[in-house]
């Protein structure tokens, strides 16, 4: 931070409320105190999302917003959320409640996680930064994607909340050595491992967008571009985002798609052996994220793991995948309650959160909402949305008779017989 920083007002969640006080942060965050008039009309994440449809160029936005093959899991994985109904619930005397919770030996305000997304900085310019400090703010933790396109020290620096790192283990064991020395020095405390990339999803969004690394330019992008002059003039000030590590490993392959070119810096050969070696190697908190076979919990147990994210990669690996939701909870019974389960793949809404707490999670992640909150307003967009699922979860666990996060129980759920989530062509 430089001496002439000055503090600014900013918000802050704590258990009941949220109070103001000043703080350090650069000036740039003033703007939070002032927001843009599309903020005015935001009221939920499908705003955001179809705010940020408007805001991107059609192959950025459909980089994010879609799904491997036709889209079936991603589909379902809202239509899993929609199936589970809350039971409310009263009278209960709901006038002291609480969302926090705590998580791998530290407390956080809400029972959230902003989840690892790569290339943030192609939504907003220092996307990294700007969820970084979203989540700091709100007292929550933030997950740096191992396709980040800012150094994961500056990331670090830029403010004091709480961050995880969250790898793709690479072919180059050597080079993931130097990774985890990296990020245990720069003060990184949870290591999220992704198992569920063997091989790249194919993304026929990006496929059909032509949506490669390095980007080869047509007439019709060209176009798509000049439409989005905000998001043009942005990119043309802050130089298009490049995934910083997987440069370091990626093999070159100039006609892969965005993710087929990244996932190539990953290894096919990562097995139970190689997470032993992880937590032997990682001398803080470890975390599986996709797993969504319960049998492989007794293996993720004995390996000494600290977490699970049950998770199918935002239906963008396998499609066709089981909804995540759909196997939170023989996942969370194979696991006994020995370690936390996170569940993410689908969470819009502060009931959403409520619903896979009471089907057994200690938290969610979030990826896509709040992707679509950085595209429409950077960082206040951000702090935008994660307030609307504050505000959300707390009128849903009052309604339901819950007053902590661990009060939520499967006592407060019921499956609809019906399907009743929105399906898109």
């Amino acid at each position: 931070m430089t001496e002439s920083a000055k503090p600014i007002l900013t918000s802050v969640v704590t258990p009941d409320k949220v109070v103001a006080r000043a703080t350090n942060e650069p000036e740039s965050l003033a703007s939070l105190a002032m927001p843009s008039r599309r903020l005015a009309r935001i009221h939920s994440i499908e705003d955001f999302r179809e705010s940020a449809r408007r805001a991107l160029p059609r192959m950025v936005f459909d980089f994010i917003d879609g799904g491997a093959g036709n889209e079936s899991t991603v589909r379902d994985n809202r239509a899993a959320f929609e199936r589970v109904r809350l039971v409310p619930s009263g009278p209960v005397d709901v006038s002291a409640r609480t969302p926090r919770i705590g998580l791998f030996g530290r407390q956080q305000a809400l029972p959230i996680v902003i989840g690892p997304i790569g290339l943030a900085s192609a939504f907003w310019p220092d996307g990294e930064i700007a969820l970084a400090r979203a989540a700091a703010r709100h007292g929550i933790p933030f997950v740096l994607s191992n396709g980040t396109s800012i150094p994961t020290g500056k990331v670090m620096s830029a403010t004091k909340g709480r961050k995880w790192f969250q790898l793709y283990v690479p072919p180059d064991e050597r080079l993931l050595d130097t990774w985890l020395d990296q990020i245990d020095r720069e003060g990184y405390d949870v290591l999220e491992v992704t198992v569920d990339t063997a091989v790249p999803g194919r993304r026929l969004r990006d496929v059909r967008n032509g949506f490669s690394m390095p980007l080869r330019w047509t007439p019709a992008k060209v176009l798509d571009v000049a439409l989005h002059p905000r998001w043009m003039i942005d990119m043309l000030r802050s130089g298009a985002p490049k995934p910083v590590m997987w440069e370091e490993a990626a093999a070159s392959r100039p006609a892969a798609t965005v993710s087929e070119r990244n996932l190539s810096a990953i290894s096919p050969r990562l097995d139970w052996r190689m997470v032993e070696r992880l937590r032997a190697r990682w001398p803080h908190a470890l975390v599986i994220k996709g797993l969504a076979d319960p049998r492989q919990v007794s293996r993720a147990l004995s390996a000494g793991v600290d977490g699970l994210v049950v998770s199918n990669h935002g239906g963008r690996q396998l499609d066709g995948a089981v909804a995540a939701l759909d196997v939170l909870p023989e996942i969370v019974d194979a696991v006994g309650g020995q370690i936390p389960v996170l569940v993410d793949s689908g969470v819009r809404s502060g009931s959403d959160i409520l619903k896979a707490l009471a089907l057994g999670a200690s938290a969610v992640q979030i990826g896509r909402a709040a992707v679509y909150a950085l595209a429409t307003a950077g960082e206040a967009g951000v702090d935008r949305a994660l307030s609307l699922l504050r505000e959300e979860l707390d009128q849903a666990m009052a309604l339901c008779g819950v007053r902590t996060c661990s009060e939520a129980t499967r006592e407060h759920v019921r499956y609809a017989p019906w399907p009743s989530a929105e399906r898109r062509a």
